[in-house]
């Protein structure tokens, strides 16, 4: 979604481990006094990483995420003070950037230095100037570097157990592979074919994919905004629906209005298949898992395409 349409996503993690220390009176321990029973407090502002965070770190890490509840909204979410705290006694931040959360940098001001925060849209290495797709979670290459960038922050903070973090990183990684050489076989049998979408969130995946999105942008930045889309537009992507231009309709069911509706309608009638993606991690599903299922519900579409 657009930065306009953000309000509160706020990140915190409540540091769990007590630590005894030899010889000194108190505080909280880090880098090489860490002993191997601490835990690193990390904070997330959705469930997104903070799950990918408990991937890498495992039993090593006490994460704390903002937006957990699948269901909740996170337009009108608003910090309190749990997250306040958290934030206050987190060791490592995890924040998406590009303008999905810069709420994020006024909270953690003079809480959480900015060493400590990973921005993870900087962090991909894609142009985030002023056409940036900001849903960098739906980059896997970007999703690889996280996971690297995460063991290194994770191994200086609790350097005995450097080791796990690297093989965590790289079993991670290894499965993030897979992915995405389902994707390259996607490519190599539909590249170059249409997709429409009714907001920008899992274009990367789509590109990936070797997918070409013909959406008016007209109609993506309306529904990003949470505006009417203009009726000549709305009429442009109806008809495109029925045109054969498009192999696949990916849907963000977390941002139904009666105009995507009436897309989905369309696509249903025109017989391309819809293809649901959310923003927001599933109850009881991992990055992984959610992953391989986007994948999965995309080959499922472009198969039905491809038999028609």
């Amino acid at each position: 979604m657009s930065a306009n349409r953000r309000s509160l996503l706020l990140m915190g993690a409540v540091l769990v481990a007590s630590l005894t220390l030899a010889g000194c009176g108190g505080g909280s321990p880090s880098g090489a006094e860490a002993s191997s029973a601490a835990t690193i407090a990390v904070v997330a502002s959705t469930n997104v990483y903070g799950d990918i965070a408990k991937s890498i770190g495992g039993d090593h890490v006490s994460v704390h995420t903002i937006i957990s509840d699948p269901a909740a909204d996170p337009h009108g979410y608003e910090a309190n003070a749990q997250d306040k705290l958290a934030v206050s006694k987190a060791q490592v931040g995890i924040e998406n950037g590009g303008g999905y959360d810069d709420f994020f940098t006024q909270l953690a001001k003079g809480q959480l230095d900015t060493k400590n925060i990973v921005n993870v849209s900087e962090l991909s290495g894609l142009d985030t100037g002023a056409d940036f797709n900001e849903h960098v979670w739906y980059s896997l290459p970007t999703i690889l570097k996280l996971a690297d960038d995460l063991a290194t922050r994770f191994s200086a903070e609790l350097p005995t157990q450097a080791a796990t973090f690297t093989d965590q990183a790289a079993a991670f990684k290894t499965q993030i592979a897979t992915v995405e050489s389902r994707l390259a076989v996607l490519k190599k049998d539909h590249d170059g074919a249409g997709a429409a979408v009714t907001e920008p969130v899992p274009l990367y995946l789509l590109a990936e994919a070797g997918l070409v999105n013909e959406t008016p942008e007209k109609f993506t930045s309306a529904i990003e905004n949470g505006a009417d889309v203009p009726a000549s537009t709305l009429t442009e992507v109806l008809a495109m629906m029925a045109s054969g231009k498009v192999a696949v309709l990916a849907y963000n069911t977390q941002t139904e209005s009666p105009q995507t509706e009436q897309v989905k309608a369309a696509a249903e009638k025109a017989g391309v298949p819809v293809v649901d993606f959310a923003e927001t991690l599933p109850a009881d599903t991992s990055y992984l898992d959610w992953m391989i299922a986007n994948v999965s519900n995309l080959e499922q579409g472009l198969t039905t395409t491809a038999g028609k």
